[in-house]
């Protein structure tokens, strides 16, 4: 079986990349290999069509390949919250949540991505055509395989772009070598409220999966939350796990980011949230009309989430 994440060197789908690496899939009974595909649109395009089981990735990109969630659903959340930080190069002297700083500027965000900063900016009061802010793929990011966020430091570092959109790992590499400056970090309170529930890192499969083999689909669950506690017991072994996968200098950094994210590690799939989704869904043009939760949601295997 194939789970597809549409990025590697990063704390973003980490959960599901160490559920895999832990072997919390075989203890299930499942036979799970990672799989690359960038950008998150190809991922759940791959779902579609039946050559992956499983997709690591942003919750509302889902849309891409089943329209009004027909033919799939969310299993479980690798973590809560909106995940993606701002990071701007640090000779703007941005401060932290002041996001005037955008205007006129080149901001690098990966396709769907990007969807979550252009409503955030709207509902921030910035007017991206009146405001002149541009948002576009990073430089250098099309080819398979290329990490986005450490890519997006890099353009930054080069001053390709003036800031990006990107997870945590990219943002840590930017601060720490001194070219990039946060200003906003979703998860932790920044930018307006209902930017929280736009979308979260989830574990989706099929319908098909789901009615053929719910009992795949219940083990996927359970190896999720597994994973979660063995990270939250020893987040030590975020680095044995970079060390194996990542760059040198990525793999000394993914245990720090590990930790600072253990407390939105809860597997479960809120109503609320749902509810923020479809209407951030709805606002950028994705979703046409309500969904109830329980097309969205597996609400079956909702009593796994807590690890009872």
């Amino acid at each position: 079986m194939k789970l597809a994440v549409p990025d590697m060197i990063s704390n973003s789908y980490f959960p599901a990349i160490a559920a895999i690496e832990l072997g919390c899939f075989k203890q299930e009974g499942l036979d799970v290999e990672l799989e690359l595909i960038f950008p998150v649109d190809k991922s759940y395009a791959a779902l579609r069509d039946g050559t992956v089981e499983f997709v690591g990735g942003s919750a509302h990109s889902a849309l891409a390949a089943f329209p009004r969630w027909q033919g799939a659903k969310l299993l479980c959340a690798q973590g809560q919250g909106m995940y993606w930080f701002l990071v701007m190069h640090k000779d703007f002297g941005a401060k932290r949540g002041d996001l005037s700083v955008v205007k006129g500027r080149s901001i690098g965000a990966a396709p769907w991505v990007e969807m979550g900063l252009r409503r955030l900016l709207i509902e921030a009061g910035i007017d991206l055509a009146r405001d002149e802010v541009k948002i576009a793929p990073v430089p250098g990011t099309q080819g398979a395989g290329v990490n986005f966020g450490v890519t997006a430091a890099k353009a930054l570092e080069e001053r390709k772009i003036d800031g990006f959109w990107a997870n945590g790992m990219g943002t840590e590499v930017a601060v720490q070598r001194g070219v990039g400056t946060v200003v906003l970090d979703v998860r932790r309170g920044d930018g307006p409220q209902p930017c929280f529930n736009y979308t979260m890192a989830s574990i989706a499969a099929s319908d098909r999966l789901i009615e053929r083999s719910p009992e795949t689909a219940a083990a996927a669950v359970r190896a999720m939350v597994k994973t979660h506690a063995a990270l939250k017991q020893n987040v030590a072994l975020a680095t044995e796990i970079g060390r194996k996968l990542f760059p040198p200098s990525e793999a000394e950094l993914i245990a720090e980011l590990i930790r600072r994210d253990l407390p939105y590690y809860d597997a479960s799939i809120s109503r609320e949230f749902v509810t923020g989704m479809n209407q951030f869904s709805r606002d950028i043009g994705i979703l046409k009309g309500d969904v109830p939760y329980e097309s969205v949601v597996a609400t079956q295997f909702s009593p796994l989430w807590t690890g009872a």
